[in-house]
């Protein structure tokens, strides 16, 4: 999963910063596909890295830094919402996977302890 995750950082690299026909388009806007594409790839990076906050934070300041280097590309320039998109999807999964651990923790404490308080 970690390698997966790397592999899909790196196309990520390559679409943002490469030429505008690369851009896979869907149709739902750029701003749906901004927040849903960083909602799944920090989904994904959840996955293989359970800290979610951490992996959250990194895709989030990756994401803007990668918007800001489009500025710099011939046919492409960097835009603030496309960034707060980005940030706001990595921030939703992010919290969200802080929710699912949190929660599953939680769970498997309470199962441990009635199984100890049984014996």
């Amino acid at each position: 999963m970690k390698f997966c995750s790397v592999a899909v950082m790196v196309l990520l690299v390559i679409i943002a910063l490469g030429p505008a026909k690369w851009q896979p388009r869907t149709g739902l806007g750029w701003q749906i596909e901004h927040f849903l594409g960083y909602f799944a790839i920090t989904s994904m990076f959840c996955l293989a890295w359970p800290r979610p906050f951490v992996v959250g934070g990194a895709l989030m300041a990756g994401g803007a830094l990668l918007e800001g280097l489009q500025a710099f590309t011939p046919d492409r320039s960097s835009n603030l919402l496309a960034a707060v998109c980005g940030a706001g999807g990595a921030l939703a999964a992010a919290l969200l996977a802080e929710l699912f651990i949190r929660a599953f923790a939680n769970k498997a404490g309470k199962a441990g302890s009635a199984t100890y308080l049984e014996k």
